[in-house]
């Protein structure tokens, strides 16, 4: 069965609603291509969102969708893949679902290897409810709640999913959308958690407050600073210095979840029929 990116997008809904020049288009296209390629049916594939902009991505998927609560995409996620491991279950978060409100959910899924492929658009702000500070807003910066510079040093939700187990960690941008759709494709491939955030750009609140010009100008900002990973850890860590690395950051196979958990079952059972007499 050919599978196409019309077959994964509700026409019915777009346009979307996203500000003009938001990121959160772009990486909805990526999915939607990648899953295609893939090959993989509507039918068997899962994705569970959260409160936020970019938590209103599972409008537009023809798929089966959970779209909860704040924080919470990965902790449906889990549940889902516990139960349906044949499932291809995506969890689409914005900064704030994903390492602000949801950080703990984020740390346990990749400690759990959950067969899960979180995509995180990254905008360093909270863009439906105002453009209020997240854990992901650059110290010094404006948001609408730290007129006057943000005080907190931001997460490296990489290196914070590295750090908790994920075994399959990306990094892209908006501007590089060809790289994006091989990294998700490679996420979703990936048995067991994958993690791949996109440096994304409102331009309606943080580029507004920081004066960083219109889409346009962030993305060839944002361009600018990203540098091929390769080439980013050969440079001295003073010229690392406003810059970030893209691309697959780490991959390691590891047992996923699913797969230690039906041993574990197995176990159990075999106890159940030993102390039964054999006839459990």
């Amino acid at each position: 069965m050919t599978v196409t990116i019309a077959d994964y997008l509700r026409q019915d809904k777009l346009p979307h609603l996203w500000c003009g020049g938001c990121s959160h288009g772009v990486v909805l296209g990526a999915v939607a291509r990648a899953l295609a390629g893939l090959g993989i049916t509507t039918d068997k594939t899962v994705i569970t969102t959260g409160i936020g902009c970019f938590g209103k991505a599972d409008d537009y998927f023809a798929t089966h969708a959970l779209h909860g609560t704040h924080g919470r995409a990965l902790a449906f996620a889990s549940g889902i893949k516990a139960v349906g491991p044949d499932l291809t279950v995506l969890a689409l978060m914005g900064d704030g679902d994903a390492a602000t409100i949801g950080g703990n959910h984020l740390i346990h899924a990749a400690r759990r290897n959950m067969d899960i492929t979180a995509i995180v658009s990254n905008n360093s702000n909270y863009g439906m409810t105002g453009g209020q500070c997240s854990a992901t807003t650059p110290i010094d910066k404006k948001t609408s709640t730290s007129q006057y510079g943000n005080p907190e040093p931001s997460f490296d939700l990489c290196s914070l999913v590295l750090g908790a187990g994920g075994g399959f960690v990306a990094r892209t941008t908006p501007f590089h959308v060809r790289a994006m759709e091989k990294l998700i494709t490679a996420a979703i491939s990936y048995r067991g958690f994958s993690f791949v955030e996109i440096v994304s750009c409102c331009p309606t609140y943080y580029g507004r407050y920081n004066r960083e010009g219109d889409a346009a100008a962030m993305v060839s900002a944002i361009k600018e600073r990203a540098v091929n990973k390769d080439k980013f850890y050969q440079l001295p860590p003073e010229e690392q210095q406003g810059y970030f690395p893209i691309g697959v950051l780490h991959s390691e196979e590891k047992i996923d979840f699913n797969t230690r958990y039906q041993k574990i079952q197995q176990k159990a059972q075999e106890a159940l029929r030993k102390s039964s007499g054999g006839t459990a």
